[in-house]
């Protein structure tokens, strides 16, 4: 079976552990607090067995333009500021939780009533969680 050429020009000791000094994991910050995204938090799902993702980063939006506000920029700086675009991205249409994937890292903007709701910081309690409002 022939090798694929992407795999062979790879470069064998380049991939970088994500963690909070990331600067994916900054400019996402950064995005959600230039919206005025409320309620910050980062959830550290490394040791976590289960997790889908390394971190998972969640806000609040006091409205449904304020949720695509919030989702639009985290995309566009994202993909300006360390040319990353999304893996996956939902919710869009109703714009009470909208879930950006970026594979290791997943952003979660949500209207207040949909993470009252939902409460993934409790579904998650074996995370460790970091604060990140201003």
């Amino acid at each position: 079976m022939a090798t694929l050429s992407v795999l062979n020009s790879r470069k064998k000791n380049t991939v970088t552990r994500l963690n909070r000094n990331s600067k994916v994991f900054k400019t996402i910050i950064k995005a959600i607090q230039d919206k005025k995204g409320e309620h910050i938090v980062s959830l550290d799902l490394r040791k976590v067995p289960e997790a889908v993702a390394d971190f998972f980063i969640i806000c609040s939006a006091g409205s449904t333009t304020q949720v695509r506000a919030i989702s639009d920029y985290v995309e566009v700086l994202l993909h300006k500021e360390c040319g990353e675009k999304p893996y996956k991205q939902e919710g869009y249409q109703a714009l009470q939780w909208v879930l950006i994937d970026y594979v290791n890292v997943v952003v979660h903007v949500m209207h207040p009533e949909a993470r009252k709701f939902y409460k993934l910081e409790e579904m998650w309690n074996d995370a460790e969680v970091t604060g990140h409002d201003l």
